[in-house]
């Protein structure tokens, strides 16, 4: 699956240190706020972000024709690294994204100059499966990864014996409903934002419904995420979680106390999305990271 076409633009000059921005499972690269990407961009950084292949602008993938697994999509990272023309770049990965950047840091060190996951949990964990024995209620073996919270865990109930939406305004809807509760409960949420947000999404989308692809590729090759191999991570390494993150509440600890070196910043009143009252915070001490 080496022709799919992948979207992606760039900002600021040619020469400034180089920062590619993953985002999570089914979501667009615009989920990296323009304010924080235009800190970032201020702060004398080359900033490029991208739409992972059927989310976004990029292209969309008939999957029952031509099945992917994650491990495509985490080549994906490297045909976008080589497309701008960057042998290596500093990576800033959110949530899966971070899964992304963990496994690239570990496979091809010469491609990762830094490494900062955010709202993320560490590769190997199985943090799927904790999801899923969530969702179903059933119990977490001894040394599991911390569960999502109830209100996280409820919701995702919900909308799993939920008809699907019947038009663009229900699906938004229930886009934002789905914003809110990933926003954590440590900051006012913005509705009128949020719309913005989400309209912008469900319009630049070319088929939203084939996000879902993510989720087929996931189980399409269960054992993506190698086990006991982050103490090879070389990168230098910041780890970024919300006080409030309600789906991988402490991973981010666990990720810090697994790679030689690494750094753990807690934001306060952060949950899991990347809301106006965090973009300094995170913008400063990204640029602070990714220095010299």
């Amino acid at each position: 699956m080496q022709n799919v076409n992948i979207w992606s633009e760039e900002f600021g000059a040619g020469t400034d240190e180089p920062i590619l921005l993953i985002m999570g499972s089914m979501s667009q690269g615009v989920l990296w706020p323009d304010e924080f990407v235009g800190r970032l961009t201020a702060g004398g950084r080359r900033v490029i972000r991208y739409d992972h292949r059927d989310t976004g602008m990029s292209d969309t993938v008939d999957f029952e024709a031509n099945p992917y697994t994650w491990e495509d999509i985490k080549d994906d990272v490297y045909r976008v690294m080589d497309k701008h023309g960057l042998e290596s770049a500093h990576l800033v990965c959110h949530s899966a994204g971070g899964l992304l950047g963990q496994l690239i840091a570990v496979e091809r060190p010469e491609r990762v100059r830094t490494l900062t996951v955010i709202g993320s949990s560490p590769l190997g964990g199985g943090e799927g499966e904790v999801l899923v024995r969530a969702l179903m209620g059933q119990p977490q073996p001894e040394g599991s990864l911390p569960e999502p919270t109830p209100e996280f865990v409820a919701f995702f109930r919900r909308l799993m014996a939920a008809p699907p939406p019947a038009d663009r305004r229900a699906q938004i809807d229930a886009m934002i409903a789905e914003q809110r509760v990933l926003h954590g409960t440590g900051l006012p949420f913005d509705e009128d934002a949020a719309r913005r947000l989400q309209e912008r999404i469900y319009d630049r989308a070319r088929d939203l419904s084939k996000a879902a692809n993510h989720r087929l590729a996931a189980a399409a090759k269960p054992d993506f995420e190698p086990v006991g191999v982050l103490h090879q991570v070389k990168a230098p390494t910041l780890v970024i979680e919300g006080s409030h993150e309600p789906a991988k509440p402490g991973h981010g600890a666990i990720i810090a106390e697994q790679i030689p070196g690494a750094r753990l910043m807690i934001v306060q009143g952060m949950g899991h999305t990347l809301p106006p009252e965090v973009h300094e915070e995170l913008a400063d001490a990204i640029l602070a990271h990714t220095a010299g």
